[in-house]
């Protein structure tokens, strides 16, 4: 009895351990934690932490062409008119109203798909009546993908086309 479910231990090894490596015998196989999304993208695609930040300046009125995202969408068209002006300003390179405008987004939530530092960038949504930066804003990834968010950072959804 005891033999038998030492074998059954060595077969659930076993098994993990082809799992890991991929049945390849090479790297180990990178699985992605529960409620991150998987991109298609090669790995050589995302920045490396040597890159300097460049902010993105891809027309954040396109959807990208094969979403890596899992988050809700919404339209351009549906956007609050202060978001519209955002990526409008986004769109021709600014002149920004605030001065965080185009920072680096670190994405310490991870609400959004995982990326190296530097690789999302930031610009405020002005909120009509508040004297501050408001809650809102808007997020761009380097491969040109836009986010909105309306709760600082709690929520998002993806920006596509009309």
């Amino acid at each position: 009895m005891i033999l038998r479910c030492a074998r059954a231990v060595l077969a659930l090894f076993a098994g993990v351990s082809l799992l890991l490596t991929g049945c390849s015998g090479g790297e180990a196989a990178q699985a992605p934690r529960a409620g991150t999304a998987v991109s298609s993208a090669p790995a050589s695609a995302a920045a490396t932490p040597s890159e300097a930040p460049t902010p993105s300046r891809a027309p954040a009125s396109a959807a990208t062409p094969s979403r890596a995202s899992t988050l809700p969408v919404v339209r351009v068209a549906d956007l609050p008119p202060e978001a519209r002006e955002t990526l409008r300003l986004i769109e021709q390179g600014g002149p920004f109203p605030y001065a965080k405008d185009g920072a680096v987004f670190g994405n310490f939530e991870r609400v959004l798909p995982r990326r190296a530092r530097g690789y999302y960038h930031e610009y405020t949504v002005r909120t009509p009546g508040e004297r501050d930066r408001g809650a809102r804003r808007i997020v761009t990834g380097r491969s040109g993908e836009t986010y909105y968010t309306g709760d600082h950072y709690q929520s998002f959804r993806e920006v596509v086309a009309p």
